[in-house]
Formats: structure tokens, sequence, C-alpha cells
């Protein structure tokens, strides 16, 4: 073959090849995916699922449980297994922490964002130790009625058929009473002045531990009581009073700013916070 033939023979073989390529690329677009190319999805799946991070069970609700407690003492755990969040759990360390103590009960109903409901149900299980009561209660005891030293130091004690007026008796006459020495007729002088004065002879058993026997020896006469003026005193001015709670004085103030003035505890007589009971005690001590 000359060298023209041969240009035109290898030409013709370039375009013979180029042209079988193109039919074999074209006609595998149309084919089916090979075995190993079907099974990539499920591989890929399983090696998704591997990757993928593990879910736990965060979202579960807790156990609540109710055991008695002291919320001076009470740790973390035991806060946290009587219901209570943990940014509540912080506050209570905070406040112990700068010096803070429950002394009362009604002390842990302060507590922020603790409910009505959750406080009426944690009240019965609260538990104050008495090393977390003010010392003063130490000289107190030591002074107790019924002793040797405290019938020596105050011998002249008042007659069976004598008796003392308990809204206008000071601490001397009141421990001129039998059974009664400087402890309780500091308490009873106190109490009568929390209460804005006495009005039964039954009130002084509203003083923990009080001697029963020395109540024949009190009268109450003519009693002339400081009144609360319950439509214009604040919500801490009432709760000072040992007959409101931090629970009746909202229920007062509530009712003040939805209805206006109160006319009378009755008023009051579809909450919870006053039954029967605890409007006939308050009422000698307020006005309108």
């Amino acid at each position: 073959m000359n060298r023209n033939d041969r240009k035109i023979a290898l030409a013709a073989l370039a375009v013979a090849t180029a042209a079988v390529i193109g039919i074999y690329v074209v006609g595998h677009d149309g084919q089916q995916p090979a075995a190993d190319d079907q099974r990539q999805p499920a591989r890929y799946d399983r090696a998704r699922q591997q990757r993928a991070p593990i879910r736990y069970a965060t979202d579960e609700v807790r156990k609540v449980e109710r055991f008695p407690f002291d919320p001076n003492t009470a740790d973390s755990t035991q806060l946290l297994r009587l219901g209570l969040q943990p940014w509540q759990v912080r506050n209570i360390y905070k406040y112990r922490s700068r010096g803070g103590i429950y002394r009362r009960k009604e002390d842990f109903a302060r507590l922020y964002g603790l409910t009505v409901k959750e406080y009426r149900e944690l009240e019965p299980y609260i538990r104050i130790s008495a090393d977390y009561l003010p010392a003063a209660t130490l000289v107190g005891d030591r002074e107790r009625p019924d002793t040797e030293r405290d019938t020596l130091r105050y011998p002249v004690k008042i007659k069976a058929d004598e008796h003392v007026v308990l809204n206008t008796a000071d601490t001397t006459q009141l421990k001129r009473v039998p059974g009664i020495g400087s402890y309780y007729a500091r308490r009873i002088a106190n109490y009568g002045q929390r209460l804005g004065g006495y009005v039964s002879v039954d009130q002084l058993d509203e003083i923990e531990g009080f001697p029963q026997e020395a109540k024949k020896f009190f009268v109450v006469q003519a009693p002339e009581v400081r009144k609360l003026n319950v439509n214009r005193l604040t919500l801490q001015q009432l709760r000072q009073h040992p007959y409101i709670n931090y629970f009746q004085a909202k229920a007062i103030t509530d009712y003040r700013r939805l209805h206006g003035k109160l006319n009378s505890l009755q008023d009051l007589r579809l909450s919870p916070d006053f039954p029967p009971a605890a409007i006939e005690r308050l009422q000698h001590y307020v006005e309108y």
C-alpha cells in the first residue's frame, strides 16, 4: 500500500474504534446497575446508623417521693427526690451558704417557684431540727417554771381565789401566778403583743408547752385589742399576725386586687385558706 492508502486505512480504523467505544458507553448507561452497586445503599444505611449519636433517656419523668426532711441539712439528692427542680435546689444551697436558716415550716414556702399545691404536699414532711432554733431558747429552758430555783426566787404567789387580768398584767404580775416563772411570763407578754391583746384565756393554749394548771388564775376583762385594717395593710404586714399565715395574707391581697375592699371576713369564706374556724378566731382582730 502506498502512503495515501495507509493514511486512509488508519483513519478508518480510528473512526471504527471510536464508534465501538461510543456504542458501549451508551449501551451501559441504559443497563441495570451491577449487583455490587445495588448493595451500596444498604451498606450506606448501616454505616449511617452506626455513626448516629446514641440517644439517652433523659426525658423520663422523675419519680417523686415523700419522706421527712430538714431543709437546713437535706442534700441535693434528697431535694431532687422530693420533686424540686435543679435550679430550686441551687437556690436552697445559695440561701444556706449565705447563712440563711429555715426556722419554721412556713419559711420554706418562700422558696422561689414553689407553688401552693407543692408546699402543702411537702409541709407535713418538713422537720426543723432544734439545733436551728434561736440560741435564746437555751436561756429560757434554764428558767422554766416548776423548778426549785424558780420557787425560791419568787416565793410570793397569789392564792387560789385570786386572779391576774391577762390582757393588762406585766411580767412581774405574771410571775406571781403559780406555775409561771420568768420564761412563761415573757412568752405570755410577747404573744399578747403579737396578737394585739388577749380576748380569751384559752389563747394561752397556743403557747407551746403552757402549763394548763395555771390557766385558772387568769381572767380577761374588757379586752381592748389592736386591730388590723385588712384593706390597707400589705401582705408582709398582714402575715406578721399569729393568726394570718402567708397563704391567708395572699388570699386577702388577691381578693382586694380582684374585687375591691373587704366588708367582712365572710367575703373570704370561699377561699380554702379561710375555713370557718380561721375566720372565727381572726374576727376580733380585724377592721375594714
